[in-house]
Order: structure tokens, then sequence, then C-alpha cells
């Protein structure tokens, strides 16, 4: 279906998009594990093979040149996670197929408050290469027992023949793998057969989409479909659908769930939802950083600033878990220079076509909103937000290159205090949020930082590492942290990815090292990890990128070499 045929002929479409999947969930009902995992294993496949295609057609809509860097955003963020997620996930369910749980090959240990994590990553000797210095934890809510997390993990698998009925996907327009890796836990974590609907941004990528997932079209689990808002609304509100998940702003779900206007924000503050059927989310926010005070070198000041600036810049800024305002101590010597550091790193990073609808109406927003913003480049950075008063930039998701800064008082201990209580409290959102700190003050705050981390209520935590890394780990779960309402979402309801069919995740809890190699080393960090291919100032990041995404169709000793060394002349 293209959004140019006619209004009544795209209707007409998604109807026979939901009448297919009707009649398909009585076959996937009858399809065991083991058909099951043989299907997922072909989208496996075909992820691989449609590979290149796939990041032509996003580069394409992105207006980035063939031969740019940035490219490997591409790569990594679009063919890479639905081959990390597949594969698995075809190994959760190979272990439910011999009897055992997806967490029997993981190791768990105690998290603060009667909480158990699971170490997700690194799990593989590949992890431990690839990736060396990070590490990913699940934490489980208080009170969950190791034995129960291992007895419930599988979901719905554990009962495949207890289907979920028709849900609609409501595709992200930003990162390309978001789509496939939500139709995917829909259907098997939910048991729930999907018509995915694209959001028209990424209309390139249908015939892509339409071969990678072809194991599960033809099978009659899976519909994708184009089109704007009015088939958006015509699936979500059609009355053979019983469920919907959607990826955008908490606006965007608002105007689903309770209507557009005046009528819709009366239907809100009633609690009387347009939409009467259940809704999950992965929605956006403003991702805070906060950088502790310490004693670093020049080298790590410039780093960690060029590593704020990805956290801001990937993707032209356009992605849920950007961080939006950096939060340092405003008695930190060092604070100068690392605001040096960091205007030179966003004035460094490659310009790029503001892709997505409206970006340019946010940041001249932002230039209104703030007398003291200042232009570098195609960017904006905001040094004098106020702690009494510091304005939308906590509240609004600007969803473009807008970064801020926001100043506490406070040695390395009071300082993380207030700025976990400040990121509670005072920041919209709560997908994720990122702590730098020099290893010395880490080891210096003892069992209080991870009594911090407990504090933080964010669906994913990232310590000397991005939130996006916890989007790149398969086995890792993404999401809000748990307890929001359709009538006070957030960063959305439910989670995705958990390729280990966790029951009821609270958190992951990503670490990595504050210094790259081989300087990690010199200074005693187990890390062989350099610059990582996800930095915008990576010079290698599309071959690297490439060569990750053809080692993860197909992991083999043989490619590692080529992987290593086009990641160090990164």
């Amino acid at each position: 279906m293209t959004t140019s045929a006619p209004a009544a002929d795209r209707l007409a479409e998604a109807d026979r998009a939901v009448a297919d999947l009707v009649r398909g969930e009585s076959a996937w009902a009858a399809l065991g594990l083991a058909r099951r995992r043989e299907l997922l294993e072909r989208v496996h496949t075909a992820a691989g093979e449609h590979a290149a295609a796939w990041v032509r057609a996003a580069a394409a809509y992105k207006r980035l040149p063939d031969d740019s860097p940035l490219t490997g955003e591409e790569w990594i963020t679009g063919p890479y996670p639905v081959l990390t997620g597949t594969g698995a996930l075809a190994a959760s369910i190979r272990a439910l197929e011999a009897g055992r749980s997806p967490v029997d090959a993981f190791t768990t240990r105690p998290a603060p408050g009667g909480r158990v994590a699971v170490r997700v990553l690194p799990h593989s000797v590949y992890d431990r290469l690839l990736l060396s210095g990070f590490s990913a934890d699940v934490w489980m809510p208080p009170g969950i027992t190791t034995d129960e997390i291992r007895d419930r993990a599988g979901l719905a698998l554990r009962r495949p023949k207890e289907t979920g009925g028709v849900g609609v996907v409501l595709g992200a327009g930003n990162i390309t793998s978001i789509p496939v890796l939500d139709v995917l836990y829909e259907l098997y974590a939910h048991n729930r057969v999907v018509v995915l609907k694209l959001n028209p941004v990424t209309d390139g990528l249908l015939t892509v989409f339409r071969a990678v997932l072809a194991p599960l079209i033809d099978a009659g689990a899976v519909r994708i479909l184009t089109g704007g808002a009015d088939i958006g609304t015509h699936l979500v509100h059609h009355p053979d659908v019983g469920h919907v998940h959607m990826t955008g702003s908490a606006v965007t779900h608002d105007a689903i769930v309770f209507g557009t206007g005046a009528a819709g924000a009366d239907r809100k503050r009633a609690g009387t939802p347009l939409l009467d059927k259940p809704v999950t989310s992965e929605l956006g926010g403003v991702s805070p950083t906060l950088v502790l005070p310490g004693n670093w070198s020049d080298a790590d000041l410039r780093f960690q600033a060029e590593h704020v600036a990805t956290q801001r810049l990937h993707n032209g800024g356009y992605n849920c878990v950007a961080s939006q305002v950096v939060v340092l101590s405003s008695g930190w010597a060092q604070k100068d220079r690392f605001l040096a550091h960091l205007r030179a790193a966003l004035a460094k990073a490659p310009a790029r076509p503001a892709y997505y609808p409206g970006s340019d109406d946010r940041v001249a927003q932002a230039l209104t909103e703030y007398a003291g913003a200042r232009r570098i480049g195609d960017r904006v950075l905001i040094e004098d937000l106020d702690a009494r008063d510091p304005g939308p930039a906590l509240t609004t998701e600007y969803f473009a290159p807008v970064l801020g800064v926001l100043e506490l008082p406070g040695d390395p201990a009071a300082f993380l205090d207030d700025a976990v209580t400040t990121a509670n409290e005072r920041f919209a959102g709560t997908l994720g949020v990122n702590l730098i700190a020099h290893p010395r003050t880490l080891a210096a705050l003892g069992p209080a930082l991870d009594e911090a981390i407990a504090r933080l209520r964010y669906g994913t935590v990232a310590v000397n590492a991005w939130t996006g890394v916890g989007y790149l780990t398969a086995t890792a779960s993404w999401g809000a942290f748990p307890g929001h309402t359709v009538d006070d979402v957030q960063s959305g309801i439910g989670v995705v990815h958990n390729a280990l069919l966790l029951d009821g995740p609270e958190r992951t809890v990503v670490r990595g090292p504050f210094r790259p190699a081989p300087r990690s080393l010199l200074h005693g960090e187990p890390s062989l990890s350099p610059k990582p291919p996800w930095f915008v100032t990576n010079r290698t990041a599309a071959t690297t990128g490439r060569l990750l995404s053809g080692f993860a169709a197909a992991p083999r000793w043989s490619a590692l070499p080529g992987i290593f060394a086009s990641a160090l002349r990164g």
C-alpha cells in the first residue's frame, strides 16, 4: 500500500491485513517452538542478506552521502541489533525446547534493595573481545528470587497455544531496527500476531522490511502497511485489533489514546481514554548525563566531551534516549576546561541534514527560549540553565541537536545525591540516564554508587557508557522505568528487546570503560576497547559497523582481525 493510493483503497487494504491476521492467529497457535525458532532463524538470515540494502535505504532518507562515516550508525542501529536480537531470541527458544530456562546459562548476583541482577553482557567469548570493558545487568524488582526469574523466563512462549490476538505496532521514524524488533517482541514475547504500520519517514524501507520479515509474513503472522495518521487511527480503533504498541513521544501517545485538542485534554483529565484497549509504548523524554567532579587528565576531559557530544548528536539528535542536559558540579575545578572540550567536540562532529520533521523549528524554539543559547554549526548549546528555574529544557524533549548544561553544587558524594534527586523529580521521562565519573571517584563512592543507581528511576542507567549500549544489547531490557499509566505515560509502558524473555524486569544497568584503549590499559582498566564505533567522531564507523553486522550474521573467529583493525583506526 502506498500513501498516494485513494483513501478508500488504503483503508480497505488495512482491513484486509487485519482479516489476514485474524486467520493467521490460528496458524501461529498451531506452530510449536521448533517451527517458530526456524522462522526466526530465517528472519536472521534474511536480515544478513538484505543488510546492505537496508543501510542504503536508511542513508537515503537521512540524506547521508554514501562515503560518510555516519553510515556506520545505520549499520549499528539497523541490521546489527536485529541480527544479534534474532540470534539471542533463537537461543532462548532453543533452551525452552530442551526444557531449560533461557537464563540457565546466565549468572545472577544480589543488587541493592533485595533485588537480583542477571548479568547479560558479556556472555560469550566474542562479547568479551568485541565489547571489552563493557557490561550490562538486568535488575529485577525487589523481592523476586533467582528461582522465580528462571521459572518465569520465556513469557508467552511457555504457553505457545495461548495466543494474544491481533496487535498493531506503530513504527518509529528514527532508528530503523525499532519497527522490526518491536514486531518480533510482540510475536514471540506476547504471542500476538502483528500489523506493522510504518512511520511515513521510513516508507523507503518497506521493501527491505518485507524481505527481512518474509518468513513471518508468509506464515500469516505479520503484515506491513504504510500510510499517514488516517491509517494509524483506523488500525488502532479496528474492532479486531486487541492491542497497540507504539514508539514515539508522549504527545503522540496522548493524541492516540485520548484524542487531540481540548476534547483530548478533557478526556485525559477525566481518565476516560478514547482508545479503550491496552497500549504499550517506548517513548522519549529528557535524558540527563550526570558528570561527577574529579581529577581528570586533559585526555580524559577530551574523550568524555566527545562521549557527551555523541550522546546528544548520534543520529542527528533524533533518539528517544539522546542526552539533552549535562549536569555538572559548579565547584568542579575542571568544569570550564571540560566545557571548552565539549564546545570543541560539538563543533568537530560532522554536520548532517536535519532529516526529521520539525527539527529546525525545535532548534529555533530553543534559541528563542534561552538568550544565552549559542549556535555551534547546526547544533545549539545552552550553558546558562538556572538550577532554580531551568525553563523548558528539563521538561520539553527537543528531539533535535540541542544540549543544555545545568550546574549543581557539591563534592562527588553530595553532588551525586543532589543530581539523582534532580534527575528523578525535575526531568521529564524515565527512559535513560548517563553517569560519568573517574574510576577513583567511583572507588571512593563505594556502595553509595549502587545505592544511587537503585534510587534513579530510569529504565536504563549507564555508568561511563551511553544508555544506547543498553539498546544494542539484545538480552537487556529496554523501556521506561516501570509504573507509568496511560494518563501519566512519561517514557512509556512495558519493555522490548529482552531476548531472555524475563518476566517484569525493572531496569538495565550498563557499565563501560572511562578511557579508551590503550590508555585504559596504562591506567589499570581491563579494557581493549578503542573509541567506540557509535561515537560521532569515529572515522571508520561505516567499515566497523558493516563488519560487525557481517559478524552478527555469521559469528566466526576469522572475522575478528578485520573488525579489530577497523576499530583501532577509528
